[in-house]
């Protein structure tokens, strides 16, 4: 019988333009387009329902596009076996699928107005219809996940568990007695890591590949996961409104401590500037004169530096593990991905 990763991993190839603009070996791409073409059609086709209004508040975010980062890791993932394996298109859809259903629940929370360069569902509609979106898309994702078997329905609700234990912790904050930074790592790899994890699990899990190679992807997934979170804090920070299609600063109007304001309440600097800051950012922030000032003031400190030091050893963490599977065009992928996480950030 052939090896499909022994097939896979011959002589260099002619490299192209693949997912996020890397460059990738040019059948990997064309698979990725393929694939990712079938994803988006079982998406909408997902989403359709008698109900003209919820068809129209599913249809939202779906149409309003997004990275579908979580779907290209399992069809990336998939090459660790069979990548046209009848189960990874399906696997694909359930986890963006859950991806936007939590999106339209942190929109509600967050009282977010914008969402990928549009009105949020909770500003165009109601929070009621944006939140009852949200469950039928976690509904529609579990009619999808029955035909992949118990295994991975057990694996899907063990990283749900884990996404509302973060939103939880998250919510709550740290025990007086805890490590807020502990803590902040904590929530980050429960509510973002978790579903990236099972990202990743899936796309090698469902395509066959071997176990070693499903528990290596598993693991440098939840750090790529952790780099990835790290990354979209720095830009809530750093970008504008045009560049992110999100309302900057939505984390310090909201009270969420994220990792630059960790390290800058932990003593990082030590200026006149530094002091306003720490002062700043333990008041309430949800007035415009003093987020305005608050978030200039950050986006100048030095924390921002550390802060992507810390993202930059995430990715590299992630790599070195990425480096450990078979030799093959998928995994130069992955480690693109990598570079990708740290570049968003500038």
């Amino acid at each position: 019988m052939s090896d499909p990763i022994a097939e896979r991993s011959g002589g260099p190839a002619r490299q192209e333009s693949g997912p996020f603009g890397l460059p990738v070996d040019s059948a990997l791409a064309a698979d990725a387009r393929e694939r990712l073409a079938a994803v988006e059609e079982l998406l909408l086709e997902s989403v359709r329902g008698e109900d003209p209004l919820l068809t129209q508040a599913s249809k939202h975010l779906v149409e309003a596009g997004g990275k579908r980062f979580r779907p290209m890791l399992v069809l990336l993932a998939s090459h660790f076996g069979d990548p046209a394996a009848p189960g990874v298109v399906p696997a694909a859809v359930v986890v963006e699928l859950t991806h936007l259903g939590t999106l339209y629940h942190d929109d509600v929370m967050d009282e977010a107005t914008v969402r990928r360069g549009q009105a949020s569902a909770n500003s165009r509609w109601t929070n009621t219809v944006a939140i009852l979106t949200g469950d039928y898309l976690f509904a529609r994702a579990s009619d999808l996940l029955a035909d992949l078997g118990p295994e991975a329905v057990r694996i899907q609700a063990r990283a749900f568990a884990r996404l509302v234990r973060g939103q939880i912790q998250e919510t709550v904050g740290p025990a007086e007695d805890a490590d807020p930074l502990k803590h902040y790592l904590q929530v980050v790899a429960d509510k973002t890591a978790s579903l990236i994890v099972v990202s990743g699990q899936f796309g090698a899990l469902l395509s066959g590949a071997p176990a070693r190679v499903v528990d290596t992807i598993t693991s440098a997934c939840e750090k790529i996961g952790i780099a990835f979170q790290l990354s979209d804090d720095i830009l809530d920070i750093e970008s504008e409104t045009e560049e992110s299609g999100k309302t900057p600063g939505t984390d310090l109007r909201e009270g969420i401590r994220t990792l630059p304001m960790h390290h800058v309440l932990a003593g990082v600097g030590s200026g006149p500037d530094d002091a306003r800051l720490r002062e700043l950012l333990v008041q309430d922030l949800s007035g415009d004169e003093l987020h305005a000032e608050a978030l200039a003031l950050l986006r100048a400190h030095p924390a921002m530096d550390l802060a992507r030091a810390d993202l930059r050893q995430y990715a590299e963490d992630a790599r070195a593990e990425f480096l450990t599977l078979p030799a093959i065009p998928a995994r130069d992928a992955f480690t693109g991905l990598c570079d990708y996480v740290v570049s968003r950030t500038g």
